[in-house]
């Protein structure tokens, strides 16, 4: 009888929860953003200096391995993110700022299309192929994510941005070791990246376990 009393009563409490939601001073969790922690350019990429034309892009991996602190690695990297940019030309950089329009109007499917019609123009585009890969990831779709971020990485290795996407999807895929890997990897290439470290860190615990 008390079994059933207790039974009851929790049934009871439960839907209370249920109508009238979080306690007084809790707050309700939001929804998750799928693009969280994902490494992408800034909103406003720098004037190319002459120097980061001419010399090759190596130069600026090697300044940016080696860079003292967080404002000097954002520089370089913002500088590196400039010439992933203007590398498709002047047509492909016109859709791109295209694909940042819809984006920001949350319309992602329009930006697949135009990112579509970019890799079909210059299909060495790195950037085209980095920014789909993100698309995919908010839209949820890490199968054509993870292929776009192949095509990335077969072009360039050091792609510190298409490193940590990886590792997120892996993250999301409940592939804990094969996240840690890729983290670590983009933090070889830019020891800076924000939020990459804490990640590293969570993981590393999970994966590794605390050191004694």
């Amino acid at each position: 009888m008390q079994r059933s009393l207790r039974f009851a009563t929790g049934l009871i409490l439960l839907a209370l929860v249920t109508l009238v939601g979080p306690a007084a001073g809790q707050q309700a969790q939001p929804p998750r953003d799928p693009k969280q922690n994902w490494v992408d350019a800034p909103a406003k990429l720098p004037a190319l200096k002459r120097q980061d034309k001419t010399r090759d892009i190596g130069f600026l991996f090697e300044a940016l391995k080696v860079a003292p602190d967080g404002p000097t690695a954002k520089s370089i990297e913002e500088r590196i993110w400039a010439l992933w940019f203007v590398a498709g030309g002047d047509t492909a950089n016109l859709l791109m700022t295209r694909v940042k329009t819809a984006v920001d109007d949350e319309d992602l499917n329009l930006a697949i299309k135009l990112l579509d019609a970019i890799i079909e123009l210059k299909p060495d585009y790195l950037e085209a192929w980095n920014r789909r890969a993100t698309v995919y990831f908010m839209k949820k779709d890490y199968g054509r994510s993870l292929d776009d971020i192949r095509q990335v990485l077969a072009r360039e290795p050091r792609h510190f941005g298409a490193l940590s996407g990886l590792g997120l999807i892996m993250q999301e895929l409940g592939e804990e070791k094969r996240a840690l890997e890729m983290f670590r990897r983009a933090l070889a290439v830019h020891p800076h990246l924000p939020k990459i470290p804490d990640l590293v860190k969570t993981l590393t615990e999970k994966v590794e376990g605390r050191d004694i």
